[in-house]
This record gives structure tokens, sequence and C-alpha cells, in this order.
């Protein structure tokens, strides 16, 4: 996918950016660039290729360092609403605003 520098233009407008014309021609050819990355990626096939958790995997063992999946903090429900202008059973009451 090729763009031109009216395409780089038009987008300049949508993003409500001012563009000299040296910088579209500039920015023309950094996208271009950037596409024709992307059209190379697509190209090639993964088909069967599992994905990686981390790259480094395939050069070496990694061993992720986890947290044990436990509670570790409490709920005080009381000490939290406590500097609440009004509470009622255990919810905040909040002025109506829809009539």
């Amino acid at each position: 996918m090729a763009l031109t520098l009216t395409d780089v233009k038009r987008i300049a407008h949508l993003a409500r950016l001012e563009l000299a014309d040296a910088d579209a021609e500039r920015t023309l050819v950094q996208l271009n660039e950037f596409f024709g990355l992307v059209e190379q990626m697509q190209a090639v096939d993964t088909a069967g290729i599992a994905p990686l958790a981390h790259p480094i995997e395939q050069i070496e063992e990694v061993a992720l360092r986890l947290r044990a999946d436990a509670v570790s903090e409490t709920v005080d429900r009381d000490a939290y609403q406590h500097s609440a202008p009004s509470v009622q059973d255990g919810l905040y009451l909040v002025p109506k605003v829809i009539e």
C-alpha cells in the first residue's frame, strides 16, 4: 500500500496538523517505508508457529517469577466510607441529578 502526497496532506488535515510541503514529503517517504516493512512481515508464513510468551524463549530457558495468587488486602468498608458524606447499607448516597 503506497501513499501519495495527497494522502499525507489529507491525514494531516484530519489530524488537525499543520504540515509544510517539505515535511509532508519526508513524512510520505517514512510512511511508505513503514508500510513496506508491514507488507514484508505479512508475507512471512507463520502457519504452525506457536505464539511466544517471551521471544527470549527461543534462545534460553525462561523461568518466570510469579508471585503466589493470594489475597494480600482485606476489605475494611467502614474505614473507606468513614469520610463519605452520606452512606447507607454500605452504599454511597449521592444527590439525584436526573429528573
